[in-house]
């Protein structure tokens, strides 16, 4: 507590003022629930009206989800508990509950969606454990080379020339990195050095050192590419995919490309080039200025007619076109103001010691503006997430979409609060497990720590 100025024989003096008394003791749960619950009347009848409201909705939505539930129907007419009455009718959801996830996508092939999701978890499992090195490459290869395994996957069928090489790069890319986790949990060094070691290269110069590593990484290429040459799938063309499925798939993509031309858009607006700088702003208000659904109506039915004769998109190749310009621009403007937020002694600094632009911006600016951004970053890809629901209105079945369409099943037709409560459930465990993990990275990079 301030000292109160006072004076005394023309001298200016302090007389200290009393102290508050200290609060009570939190330890313990009494202690707890005194100093933070019923810490005065306002704060107890404000705790007594909560418990109340609390309560009185638990006890309805177990009465609802639990009291009134009926688990094994065929339809909807069987959901009824009574002549007037319908049961919380959870059959209707189990029964769609593979539809929700995979929309309209084959049964008999739905195994290679779920093949492509435990490659990635495997692909993006080694960047939590301590002991695996070379972790930028393996996100970068996860984000940059993953795609077009994952894109045969779901889409199948023939492929071309360009394919061909992609689908065996990614499968060798994949194998290698679960090598190379393997050899750093036994032998804590990566598989780099491990090869180097092995082939006696670690006492030779280090000019010839890369040598090895580029040989057997051909040798292994090769290897993959001859024993996939053959491997072909059935074709499930993308006016089947649906879901939750099909919601991950273009807010996946969205995710991993906005913040690389996100971060393009802000240099380029902050750049002292006009023509660069006036195409950055052009580029990011005319896309903030327009609503997404515009866009997307704009990318279904505009943007064919300007592609060459003979070049045709489908809606979801154009849906993630828009999807990606769209989060891009509003990933600049967070870009932008993480950068404006770095002071200007960084530069000078950097400056100072001799490093080029792009030295300084990779090394020393950028990480300390995306470290400060992370909130805002992460806010934009769940907005990103939900935002992914407007697809439905240009006829692909998300997950909102399959929702919908259980209510227009004959067999289940006015079944729509347990669907949509479903869905909300869907969202929030995806939306919260995004939030957790920025908080995470703020805690790590300590970019939420008190200044």
């Amino acid at each position: 507590m301030a000292d109160a100025p006072m004076t005394s024989g023309g001298l200016l003096v302090f007389k200290p003022k009393p102290s508050l008394p200290p609060p009570p003791a939190t330890t313990g749960v009494i202690g707890w629930m005194r100093f933070n619950l019923f810490d005065g009347i306002y704060s107890s009848v404000t705790t007594v009206i909560g418990v109340l409201l609390i309560g009185y909705i638990a006890i309805g939505f177990y009465e609802w989800a639990f009291v009134r539930a009926v688990w094994e129907a065929s339809s909807r007419n069987e959901c009824r508990i009574s002549p007037t009455e319908f049961g919380t009718c959870w059959a209707g959801v189990e029964f769609w509950f593979t539809r929700f996830i995979y929309g309209r996508y084959p049964d008999a092939e739905i195994w290679r969606i779920d093949l492509a999701a435990l490659i990635f978890v495997l692909w993006m499992a080694p960047l939590w454990l301590p002991r695996v090195t070379a972790k930028v490459i393996v996100g970068l290869s996860a984000v940059m080379v993953f795609p077009f395994l994952a894109g045969y996957l779901f889409l199948g069928g023939e492929r071309n020339w360009f394919m061909a090489i992609m689908v065996a790069l990614s499968l060798t890319w994949f194998i290698g990195t679960m090598v190379h986790v393997a050899i750093c949990l036994v032998t804590n060094q990566g598989l780099g050095r491990w090869i180097i070691q092995a082939t006696g290269f670690a006492s030779r110069d280090d000019r010839l050192q890369k040598y090895p590593i580029i040989i057997l990484s051909l040798i292994a290429y090769f290897v993959v590419y001859f024993l996939v040459a053959d491997w072909q799938t059935v074709e499930v063309v993308p006016n089947q995919w649906g879901g939750l499925f099909l919601t991950l798939v273009i807010s996946g993509v969205g995710i991993a490309s906005a913040l690389p031309i996100g971060i393009v858009l802000a240099l380029g607006r902050r750049s002292q080039m006009p023509v660069v700088r006036v195409l950055c702003v052009a580029f990011i208000e005319l896309f903030r200025s327009v609503p997404l659904i515009t866009i997307l109506f704009m990318a279904t039915t505009m943007f064919p007619l300007f592609l060459p004769k003979g070049v045709v998109f489908n809606n979801l190749a154009s849906v993630i076109v828009a999807v990606c310009l769209f989060s891009a621009a509003y990933m600049a403007e967070t870009v932008r103001g993480g950068l404006q937020a770095i002071s200007r002694g960084q530069y000078e600094a950097a400056e100072a010691m001799g490093l080029s632009y792009w030295q300084s911006m990779g090394l020393i600016v950028m990480p300390q503006a995306l470290k400060l951004m992370i909130p805002n970053i992460v806010g934009s890809f769940i907005g990103l997430l939900k935002d992914t629901t407007l697809v439905s209105i240009i006829g692909l079945y998300d997950l909102l979409g399959m929702i919908n369409a259980v209510s227009q099943d004959p067999q289940w037709i006015g079944l729509h609060h347990e669907p949509l409560f479903t869905a909300a459930v869907l969202y929030f465990v995806a939306c919260l497990a995004m939030s957790k993990y920025s908080q995470h990275l703020e805690r790590k990079l300590g970019a939420g720590d008190r200044r």
